[in-house]
């Protein structure tokens, strides 16, 4: 047993004085946390409980959407305006994990949780830099099907887990802070890292910075979008691929499109290229193969997971050809795609 102190923060200035203490560790649902705690992954002194700040999912003006930290997936998943101008968003949520899970989990929470590899989890017999800097990596010569082919270094191939991440990346998603010195906003493109020479960083937060809200700009042609999660078994699993797309498509041309690639990376993966080599040309299947293509030119491939570069391949061309179809059907229709 692993002694620590419980603090319940009334608000984020609070939680953020508390979180300063050494070994500090933020509570929300505690979904992750305590799987960590559980097998001694994660040690931390003093536990933060940031459950009971902002649950509020605020419509604006302007048409974005302002998600307090604290909100639940359920809760973001079921919410109208999520449903109807995102439903990327809600299928990913919805593809993430089990109702119980859903319904303790929160949307901060779910931004930080931390790898899924089972090397990482593997606290008695494996290495792992991420768990031990400097240990090594075991997964990299292990078994490793499920692990990066994109953004991964000597030091770790080790794959986000998070779904929702992957649909907030293809939103533009912001990041609202609270640090000790002051609020900041960051894009959630920019929030986690690569592994590079220090897999143990997830993200780029300062020392006991809070996420306390999560901003989704308003996006017109979201309303026409998806999530697709390709995964061993339909449920329970996570992805050996995803994708999250929104698509604007006039008289046969890419006006505009948002592509994130989930399951390939030690971070979602928002999918640059492909969207360059798309956006002001006809969408066609030659594009679109093209596009896919040019976002995997630089996928690296691991003993076991080889199949994971034509399969996102294959998967981000069956999404975006399918929001097509979508969009001719609705306008043969005389409806909105």
């Amino acid at each position: 047993m692993i002694p620590f102190t419980y603090a319940r923060a009334q608000d984020a200035l609070e939680a953020v004085r508390l979180g300063a203490q050494a070994q500090a560790a933020y509570l929300g649902g505690g979904t992750n946390l305590v799987d960590l705690l559980r097998e001694t992954v994660a040690r931390p002194s003093a536990l933060v409980d940031v459950s009971g700040l902002s649950r509020d999912i605020e419509e604006r003006a302007d048409g974005s959407l302002l998600v307090g930290a604290a909100a639940t997936n359920t809760a973001l998943a079921e919410h109208r305006a999520v449903r109807t101008r995102y439903p990327l968003l809600a299928r990913a949520i919805m593809a993430g994990a089990s109702g119980q899970i859903r319904n303790m989990a929160t949307v901060g929470g779910n931004i930080l949780q931390r790898t899924r590899c089972t090397y990482f989890y593997d606290n008695d017999g494996s290495r792992c830099n991420k768990r031990t800097p400097g240990q090594g990596c075991d997964a990299v010569d292990g078994f490793n099907r499920i692990h990066a082919v994109l953004g991964a270094s000597p030091s770790c191939v080790a794959t986000h887990p998070s779904d929702m991440c992957v649909a907030l990346a293809a939103l533009d998603a912001i990041v609202h802070l609270q640090g000790a010195g002051g609020t900041r906003t960051l894009p959630l493109t920019d929030l986690h890292r690569l592994p590079e020479d220090h897999p143990e960083r997830d993200t780029v937060l300062a020392p006991g910075e809070l996420i306390t809200a999560v901003e989704l700009p308003a996006l017109p042609f979201a309303a026409h979008s998806t999530y697709r999660k390709v995964r061993d078994r339909s449920s329970y699993a996570f992805a050996l691929v995803s994708v999250a797309a929104a698509l604007d498509l006039e008289d046969g041309i890419v006006k505009d499109v948002r592509l994130a690639l989930g399951g390939v990376a030690h971070k979602p993966w928002r999918a640059w290229k492909a969207e360059a080599a798309l956006k002001g040309k006809p969408l066609t299947d030659d594009a679109l193969r093209a596009a896919a293509a040019a976002e995997l030119a630089g996928a690296q491939a691991l003993r076991d997971n080889g199949f994971k570069i034509e399969l996102a391949q294959r998967t981000m061309v069956a999404v975006v050809r399918g929001l097509a179809g979508a969009a001719a059907k609705a306008a043969n229709k005389g409806e909105q795609p």
